[in-house]
């Protein structure tokens, strides 16, 4: 929350809180907790990174999604392993895995959207500007279906 609130002044903590409670009830068990415990022990370029990685091996993950890959080098992370992998190219895996699914979320998030309400197009630019090109890619040639 903090460094979303640090990265994106344009939003309010109030927002980011609503955010966390829906993503929280959505899935019910995706906090972890017990990992306070091994995060001394772990060793990443970053020391402020290391909650992620306990978080991760405790809730026994495979992946760690993230766009900062150079802070999860795969000599750390794969004793436990686990892979760290940019956003895009996970999307990509469950494009692979689902496409049908990737577009009904796109639409999904994109019909969300009402302040402001975005148009295929622009909805792509923001995808672009998040960093995922492979996504914009599979989206661009359905964005009547999104």
């Amino acid at each position: 929350m903090r460094n979303v609130l640090k990265n994106r002044p344009d939003l309010a903590e109030e927002q980011l809180q609503r955010t966390r409670t829906l993503m929280n009830r959505a899935v019910p068990d995706c906090v972890v907790t017990g990992h306070e415990r091994i995060i001394e022990t772990l060793a990443l370029p970053d020391e402020n990174d290391r909650h992620v990685l306990a978080a991760a091996i405790v809730g026994r993950a495979d992946v760690i999604v993230t766009y900062n890959l150079k802070d999860f080098p795969q000599t750390a992370l794969e004793p436990f392993g686990i892979h760290a992998q940019h956003p895009d190219e996970f999307l990509q895996h469950l494009i692979h895995l689902a496409p049908q699914h990737i577009l009904l979320s796109a639409k999904t998030c994109r019909s969300r959207l009402k302040n402001p309400a975005l148009t295929p197009e622009e909805y792509l630019a923001v995808m672009a500007r998040q960093q995922l090109p492979m996504l914009v890619s599979f989206l661009r040639p359905n964005d009547g279906l999104f």
